[in-house]
């Protein structure tokens, strides 16, 4: 019997990076979003917000992030009849908002990523615009 696993993480590096990257982007939209990055434990790795965002914006790009993490997929693809049992059985934690994904190296879920802060369309397109901005730095 093995002990103990190794669970590939995102480093804080590309973390911080994914942040930096998110809070660029949205400038360029015109968006005051904020950025959560969590490990495949839920544990926050990296977080950063451009000033005069929504505070309760906060909270939901940490949960988007979460969701990303946890599932292994975009927050959005949460199918809508799971939602509410999902946000209830996990006290919050977890949502269907759009702006989390999933931040995956060598096939292996590493983290998630929450942007939130603009409209969750926008937050979606900020985050998948840092996803694709990622591939090819080093983690």
């Amino acid at each position: 019997m093995t002990a103990y696993v190794n669970v590939p993480t995102v480093s804080y590096d590309t973390a911080a990076e994914a942040v930096r990257l998110t809070l660029s982007i949205g400038a360029e939209k015109g968006l005051k979003l904020c950025a959560a990055v969590v490990d495949p434990g839920l544990n926050l790795v990296a977080y950063g917000r451009a000033d005069g965002m929504t505070p309760h914006s906060v909270e939901t790009s940490r949960r988007k992030a979460a969701t990303a993490a946890s599932t292994r997929k975009p927050s959005a693809d949460v199918p809508a009849e799971m939602a509410d049992a999902m946000e209830n059985g996990t006290g919050g934690l977890l949502t269907r908002i759009p702006g989390g994904v999933p931040l995956v190296a060598d096939e292996a879920v590493i983290g998630g990523l929450g942007v939130a802060g603009g409209p969750p369309a926008q937050d979606a397109e900020v985050a998948a615009a840092v996803i694709e901005a990622l591939q090819g730095v080093g983690r």
